[in-house]
């Protein structure tokens, strides 16, 4: 019997487009970390807008890097959500095309546009005569602005992310274990946004569940796409 189209062993063609999307993932990953963990929190002080100004016109080109990095990763996510529309599209046309337009909002669309807050920051400081009142405290806004619309932009993302782990489990393509992990990952995005909307006092359990489930399931599907073979 004819296996039905979402449990298809995957064509050559798929496989193509999903090493593309893992090469594709990969960027993501590591220009998106960099502009976050090698940038941000290392020159962003909460709370302390003299510190947080100071980093900043020290270190003036790397925050610039960040931005430049971060605009690379959402760049390479766009072509991270058409590959996989591709490749996801046999299990369910109508849901391949829902986490592909999600993951298109968060961060090619959302992500992209928070960046100016990012840009605003340092601006603000080069040339404090422009603004009214303290350059310091409006660039700690921006930040905090930035942080804001990572958070809007993470909302969209965890969508995208537990339609891609449904698509997934229904594709012989796709190890089971990784499609439960990736849908967990889009519950943890979830509840990172709403949770620190709601409840900003547990910040420490919003970030700590996305910081697992997304070393638990974004860097081994990222890896798995890139390297499998039909």
């Amino acid at each position: 019997m004819k296996p039905t189209p979402s449990l298809a062993p995957a064509s050559s063609g798929r496989s193509n487009h999903a090493r593309w999307a893992g090469l594709a993932y990969i960027v993501v990953i590591i220009a998106a970390g960099f502009a976050q963990g090698g940038v941000r929190e290392r020159l962003v002080v909460d709370g302390n807008a003299a510190e947080t100004a100071a980093n900043i016109l020290e270190h003036a080109f790397l925050f610039k890097f960040g931005l430049a990095s971060d605009l690379l990763a959402f760049m390479a996510d766009a072509l991270v959500a058409v590959l996989l529309w591709y490749v996801l599209r046999p299990a369910g046309r109508t849901l391949a095309t829902a986490a592909a337009t999600f993951r298109l909002i968060a961060h090619p669309a959302i992500g992209s546009l928070n960046l100016l807050n990012h840009y605003m920051a340092l601006e603000v400081l080069q040339h404090p005569e422009l603004v009214p009142g303290s350059a310091p405290d409006l660039a700690l806004q921006f930040m905090d602005l930035h942080s804001m619309g990572y958070l809007i932009a993470g909302a969209f993302f965890g969508v995208s992310l537990i339609l891609t782990g449904i698509l997934m489990a229904r594709m012989h393509f796709f190890p089971r274990l990784l499609a439960v992990l990736t849908g967990l990952a889009g519950v943890a995005y979830l509840m990172e946004t709403f949770g620190m909307v709601l409840y900003p006092s547990a910040e420490a359990v919003w970030v700590g569940a996305v910081m697992v489930f997304a070393v638990a399931a974004e860097v081994p599907l990222a890896l798995w796409l890139a390297i499998r073979r039909a």
